[in-house]
């Protein structure tokens, strides 16, 4: 196999050499300047496009590539990726929807219990030589919602039901059939069922700002947030607002609106606990995550239906 593979993705060096084996040759582009460079110099030579979704592929770019023929994107999100450019184009574009549904889920339950138990201060503390003992709450038997019930919503429910014996409800575009949790038909009605909210829907404008003040508000003061989706998911302005005026009980955050950039805001608050964007890295989620690009860039340039299209493709 010898098509070219543009490389968007910055974190998969180890396990480049999947592709390299499959036949492929990769071409890495895995910063703004770097990409920039490789469009304009080798765009001509390039077959296919391995990037994520906050990092998409933009429109112009796609025009500057005549012999793209698949976009591979790591992960469920392509939020950022021109998708009816794509389309206009023929070009076939796939994700990796819930294949590293279990590490989002073990990262997200982390940060509800680092945030919830105050780990971070706590361990601060000790390190500092002091011996501060605070009260916290317990996740046993408290309601869990979760906002989207996909493969790595699914995976969180089963955490905190059979791990934790919490009540667990959630919000999705329509009710599950093959699932007993009790369905709440919005946000609104969803966070004021809950202690403790985990926002594990899909980015792209069907869900911007889609937990707004409102839906903070009925989380209320003694609520918790969890965001492992996508920043643009949560009204960030409105979250800020609650969470400095203690209308809200404290956020864990792994995505962010201008990622890298995070507001200073944000940083000095004592509620909140942050992570870089890190829920699906794990060597076992990484490597399934290229083994899954890999076949199907296989299955394209052999002739075969690709695993993973992205829907209407």
């Amino acid at each position: 196999m010898s098509a070219k593979v543009l490389v968007l993705v910055e974190t998969i060096g180890d396990y480049l050499p999947i592709l390299e084996n499959a036949g492929f040759q990769l071409i890495l582009a895995t910063n703004p300047a770097a990409r920039a460079e490789a469009i304009a110099q080798q765009g001509e030579h390039i077959n296919a496009v391995l990037t994520r979704g906050p990092l998409g592929l933009r429109a112009d770019e796609i025009a500057a590539l005549p012999k793209l023929e698949i976009i591979t994107v790591i992960g469920a999100g392509y939020e950022h990726v021109d998708l009816e450019a794509a389309r206009r184009r023929g070009i076939m574009v796939t994700n990796g929807a819930g294949v590293n549904a279990s590490t989002v889920a073990d990262h997200a339950m982390a940060l509800l219990l680092a945030l919830v138990r105050d780990i971070p201060r706590a361990d601060a503390s000790v390190r500092r030589g002091e011996w501060s003992k605070v009260m916290r709450p317990s996740l046993a038997g408290k309601r869990l919602g979760v906002l989207g019930l996909g493969a790595v919503g699914m995976a969180i429910a089963k955490r905190a039901g059979l791990g934790f014996g919490m009540a667990v409800s959630y919000h999705n575009r329509r009710p599950r059939t093959d699932v007993d949790y009790r369905y709440h038909g919005t946000v609104e009605a969803l966070a004021a069922d809950s202690d403790f909210l985990i926002v594990a829907t899909p980015g792209g404008s069907d869900t911007q700002q889609l937990v707004g003040a409102e839906a903070l508000q009925a989380l209320g003061e003694e609520g918790f947030l969890i965001n492992i989706a996508r920043g643009s998911v949560v009204d960030s302005a409105a979250l800020l607002a609650a969470l400095q005026a203690g209308e809200l009980a404290g956020a864990g955050l792994d995505v962010f609106d201008d990622e890298p950039t995070v507001p200073d805001a944000l940083k000095v608050l004592e509620n909140v606990v942050l992570t870089p964007h890190v829920a699906g890295l794990s060597p076992e989620a990484v490597r399934a995550t290229v083994e899954m690009v890999t076949q199907n860039l296989l299955a394209h340039f052999s002739g075969r239906p690709v695993l993973t299209p992205v829907p209407g493709f």
